[in-house]
Order: structure tokens, then C-alpha cells, then sequence
């Protein structure tokens, strides 16, 4: 049965793809109210909705998944038919020297929002039709090897992190509340995201912003590691899609159908980068600490690092049912999807500078310590 969201509750609207999903919602549906709720912890950053801050429809609640209580009163008071849930704690790294907070955020904030759901929904019934979407990872189904098939949506679920194991659990409670108490659910598991507001620890943008800074780019193991990647607003048009025409009780793969090996995602990064430099002149007074800014292949800035523990090898996304069911396909391809990034983070530098303070640059300076050191 087709859905028909009037009234959105995004958790973790304030970070990287719960923004992007904000821009794209506000942009592509008229009418209706999108209430975003964000903790606003390291990687939420309320400027990531300045493109939006002013729409009408939009309003923005600083406040936490866990309090239940805050939940249930914003599904009462905004009439709310439809939660598209984000927020997440979404980095491996951090979870293996720190799993707590994603047990805690990812499981426990998880729950929290399927309580209050329930007795909203389902106790009070305060709307005529609801959804709650979940939206998780393909981590959860662990690492493939070079010649193994994608994951489909009943590939068994193997998580290898603690952040994927987090995420797997709140899967499982996703899926147990539509099972036991007729929460209409639907969940999409997605392959890696790229793209604008991408927050500077992950490959893509901390490769970004190391290459113009002049900052050794580090590459974990031999950055043989592949993974898929989906551009961001393709996934914030597959959520959507799932939105409306999903089935209640269904999961999504939403994959971007381009694996990249890491070594050479930031090799391709290396050659935009220059090539950028060379057509335009300005950029070397921007970034002077460059190698590109002085001629210098952007190549040289590459350090091989000691491998994570556990590193999955392989992640790839069967996204067949999608595309089937719901007529669903991405429309970047990752050469067209990464120029697109290098060139919003050339034209955003307030913005990652802003992000990137102290604290976080000696975090990243202390777990990603060449090898041998």
C-alpha cells in the first residue's frame, strides 16, 4: 500500500545524510513538516542545515533519542506519520577504542524510539497511518570475499565491529516491533556514502581535506579493502522511494553499483585534485600547503598505515529488489559523484574548517599513526 508522508520526525537530521535526506525531502515534496531531532554531538553540526534553516516547513529540536519521554511528546505534538531514523554513532574506528556509546546510542536509542512509536502509534493510534523507517548499513552482513556474490536483503547477518554488531542489534529490534506489535516498518541497508557534509574522518572527505592542507592522507593496510559507493542524494531519493511505495515489514539494499578499492579511490582523488590545481590558478593561494599549489603530484601525500583490527575486505550491494520493486536506480556514477564532492569541498571551506578543530584533528592524528610508529 502506498504511503504518504505529510509529517517527518529525522533523528540525526543535523548530520551527513540525515541532512542531505532534510535538503532533499524540503526540495522535492511541498506541502507537509519535517521536524529534525539531533543531539548534536561531534558529527551533527546545525550548519549542515543552513541551506534550509529558513523553510517554513522545517523545525529543528536539540534533544536526545533516548529520552523517550521527548520523543512521544514530539510524535504528539507535530502529528507525526513517519520517522525516518538516522541518528547513529556510524564510525568503526571509533567503536573499537570506544564501543560504549554505540551500544548505547545505536541500540539503546534505538529502543527508546521504537517505545515511543509504540505507544504514540499504536496505543493512542494519534494518526491514521504511520511508518518507521530505519536506516542501517551493509556492515551488518559482514565482509565478502573478492569473487563472492553482493549481499542481498537475506544474506545472513555476520557484523565483524562493534559498530556493525550496534547496528545489527537495532535491525533486529526494528524488525522484532513490526513482528510482535504490528509497527508498520520498513529498513534499507545501504552501501557507503560519499558526497557534501560528509564529516572529515571517513576516507573520502578526510582525503579531501589532508591533500589541500598538505597532510599525509593515510590508506589503511595496503587499501585493497573495496567497498560500493552511493553518492549521498542518490540514497536520500532511495529512502524516499521506500517511503512511499516500500512494503511495511520489507527491507531495501540501496547500493550505488560501484566498487573502488580504498588505494584507488584516493589515487583518483590525487588526480582531480591536480588537475583542479593546474586549471585553476587561484587554488594555490587557498591552499598554499598543497603539493599541487608547487607542482608536486598530490600522490606524494599517501602514507600506508597499520591495519584496523578486523578490517572487513570486501562490502558490495546486491540492490536488485529496489530496482525491481521500486523502480529505484542511482543516478551518479562514481566518477561523476566524486567530482561532484571535490568540488563542493573546494567551494565549502568555512565548512570542514569548522568542523575540524583541535580535538578532532589530534584524534585523527593519534588513530591513524603511520605504521611502525
Amino acid at each position: 500500500m502506498t504511503h504518504h508522508p505529510q509529517r517527518l520526525l529525522v533523528t540525526g537530521g543535523a548530520g551527513f545524510i540525515g541532512a542531505n535526506f532534510v535538503h532533499h525531502w524540503l526540495s522535492a515534496h511541498e506541502g507537509g513538516r519535517v521536524v529534525v531531532l539531533d543531539a548534536l554531538t561531534y558529527a551533527g553540526n546545525r550548519a549542515n542545515l543552513d541551506p534550509v534553516r529558513a523553510h517554513p516547513a522545517l523545525r529543528f529540536v536539540h534533544g536526545d533519542i533516548r529520552d523517550t519521554a521527548l520523543v512521544g511528546d514530539l510524535l504528539r505534538a507535530e502529528t507525526i506519520d513517519t520517522l525516518v531514523h538516522f541518528a547513529a554513532e556510524s564510525h568503526v574506528d571509533r567503536s573499537i577504542h570506544g564501543p560504549d556509546a554505540f551500544i548505547d546510542t545505536n541500540v539503546n536509542g534505538t529502543h527508546s524510539l521504537l517505545k515511543a512509536a509504540r505507544q504514540v502509534w499504536l496505543a493512542e493510534r494519534r494518526v491514521p497511518a504511520h511508518r518507521f523507517h530505519h536506516v542501517s548499513t551493509d556492515e551488518v552482513y559482514g565482509s565478502l570475499g573478492s569473487a563472492d556474490p553482493a549481499f542481498t536483503e537475506t544474506t545472513p547477518y555476520a557484523p565483524n565491529s562493534p559498530y556493525a554488531a550496534s547496528k545489527a542489534a537495532s535491525d533486529h529490534l526494528v524488525r522484532a516491533y513490526h513482528h510482535t506489535y504490528d509497527l508498520a516498518v520498513t529498513t534499507s541497508n545501504c552501501s557507503n556514502n560519499y558526497g557534501p557534509y560528509h564529516f572529515p574522518e571517513k576516507l573520502i572527505p578526510l582525503a579531501i581535506v589532508n591533500l589541500l592542507d598538505g597532510k599525509p592522507v593515510p590508506i589503511y593496510g595496503d587499501g585493497r579493502n573495496i567497498r560500493d559507493w552511493l553518492y549521498v542524494e542518490d540514497h536520500c531519493r532511495g529512502i524516499a522511494r521506500v517511503l512511499t511505495h516500500g512494503r511495511v515489514g520489507e527491507t531495501y539494499n540501496i547500493g550505488g553499483h560501484n566498487e573502488w578499492a580504498n588505494l584507488d579511490i584516493v589515487r583518483h582523488l590525487c588526480r582531480l585534485v591536480d588537475a583542479a590545481f593546474a586549471a585553476d590558478a587561484t587554488l594555490a593561494a587557498r591552499f598554499p600547503q598543497a603539493p599541487a599549489a608547487r607542482g608536486i603530484p598530490s600522490e606524494t601525500l599517501i602514507r600506508f598505515v597499520t591495519d584496523r583490527p578486523g578490517h572487513d575486505l570486501r562490502y558490495a550491494i546486491d540492490a536488485t529488489r529496489i530496482g525491481r520493486d521500486l523502480g529505484f536506480a542511482p543516478a551518479e556514477r562514481f566518477e561523476t559523484g566524486i567530482a561532484k564532492t571535490l568540488a563542493w569541498y573546494l567551494a565549502h571551506e568555512d565548512w570542514w574548517r569548522g568542523v575540524m578543530d583541535g580535538s578532532y584533528r589530534q584524534w585523527v592524528e593519534c588513530h591513524y599513526a603511520p605504521a611502525g610508529t
